[in-house]
């Protein structure tokens, strides 16, 4: 691959006016506007025009996490407000999906608003409605310097799921700037949302209907569902002008052995639906030439690692015969893994052709990824859509990229 020292992040600024930031949602999801590029070539339509788009030989692979309520409000006796912020689970266990079902004390690492307030070890109740009844909630600071949070309730019966789902709220992205309403809790979800545990959406899902995707079937295109939990890091801004030395969140991914027994039967284009799912199949192909290199048996994937010298670079058979042959051996059905993929100019795509896509921040990890897979078109791209009034961000309009498609 080519160096990546050498990108700049002024290279990757663009002028966003505040009134281009969708702040709400359309009334319907698929009336958003869609830009379709391919071969360097832009046109525009509206997002329920996808299906005419691919060709029949497209697999779609979506992001089917669903995001959390994880923003919780407890209140000291004093009167101060505490907000929590969870983040990523410690205990019972680090993997989201066997935290968010337990039914026991969960503790959570969070970002803790108010925290000079919040004493140690003390214990913060609050009190919802779940389930027709009142749940006592507690929040105990279990410690200051990691943010690690003991969140404890007084029903067995409950999983964790539900209690977030009773005391908290929708998780906004920071520049939405306006309080969640009502409205956003199953309008910041994707319709196909499935497994618990994201403080984001993945926005690309956002547009579809069950409609739109009863015309996908009925064109003939294929659809699969992986997990990647997306994480509050996906908001955070490069800082260095260097931008290999911005640290990357990790996600957690979970893939399946249907999973890979589709992608390997496949011989078609495939399109990611939202960065999200690119950086969930890139990692699965990394995490194949990991098992192919000896490296190591586990799903972690570092953020550098695919521009490593060296490597034994595999076709996407190979990678993903190898994952599905370690499966096999290790008789599992899923593979939960993490992933601080950087995906950036010089980066060798090696799985997606396609990529379903909003309008990102300046300067963003986001824009990075939509450069590489453009090959440097994107000011284009951008430069288009605000001049054809595309609504921007996580509320915002649609596009359709393509890095080549196969006949």
């Amino acid at each position: 691959m080519d160096t990546t020292s050498d990108i700049k992040l002024s290279d990757y600024q663009y002028e966003l006016p505040e009134d281009r930031i969708a702040k709400f949602p359309l009334e319907k999801r698929d009336e958003s506007k869609l830009l379709h590029f391919e071969d360097g070539n832009v046109d525009h339509h509206r997002f329920y025009n996808l299906p005419a788009l691919l060709p029949s030989n497209t697999l779609m692979v979506f992001n089917n996490t669903k995001v959390i309520p994880a923003r919780l409000i407890f209140q000291r006796a004093s009167g101060a407000k505490i907000e929590i912020f969870l983040l990523q689970p410690i205990a019972p266990s680090t993997i989201i999906n066997e935290t968010m079902m337990h039914t026991g004390a969960v503790t959570w690492q969070a970002m803790i608003g108010n925290l000079k307030k919040w004493k140690d070890g003390e214990v913060l109740e609050g009190k919802v409605m779940a389930n027709g009844n009142v749940l006592t909630i507690n929040a105990t600071l279990e410690n200051r310097e990691e943010r690690l949070v003991k969140i404890d309730w007084k029903d067995d019966n409950l999983p964790f799921a539900a209690v977030v789902e009773a005391v908290g709220e929708v998780p906004l992205p920071p520049y939405l700037n306006r309080k969640a309403t009502n409205e956003d809790k199953p309008r910041y979800q994707t319709v196909y949302s499935l497994k618990e545990g994201a403080v984001a959406a993945p926005t690309a899902g956002l547009h579809f209907t069950d409609e739109t995707l009863r015309k996908l079937t009925d064109a003939g295109i294929k659809t699969d569902y992986l997990t990647l939990h997306v994480g509050a890091g996906t908001f955070q801004p490069i800082k260095e002008e260097i931008v290999t030395h911005h640290p990357m969140h990790s996600e957690q991914v979970v893939v399946t052995r249907e999973n890979i027994r589709h992608f390997l039967a496949h011989d078609g284009n495939i399109v990611a639906v939202g960065t999200t799912s690119m950086r969930s199949l890139e990692s699965i192909y990394w995490y194949g030439v990991k098992l192919l290199n000896g490296d190591s048996k586990a799903f972690q994937i570092q953020k550098l690692y695919p521009y490593q010298e060296g490597l034994i670079k595999a076709s996407l058979q190979e990678s993903f015969q190898a994952i599905l042959d370690f499966m096999n051996t290790e008789n599992l059905d899923e593979i939960t893994g993490s992933t601080e993929i950087f995906i950036m100019p010089g980066y060798e795509f090696r799985v997606c052709n396609g990529l379903l896509t909003n309008f990102h921040q300046p300067a963003s990890t986001l824009i990075l990824l939509v450069a590489a897979f453009t090959k440097g078109t994107w000011q284009k791209i951008y430069h288009e859509a605000l001049s054809h009034d595309y609504r921007f961000l996580s509320y915002g309009d649609s596009s359709l990229l393509w890095h080549h498609k196969k006949a």
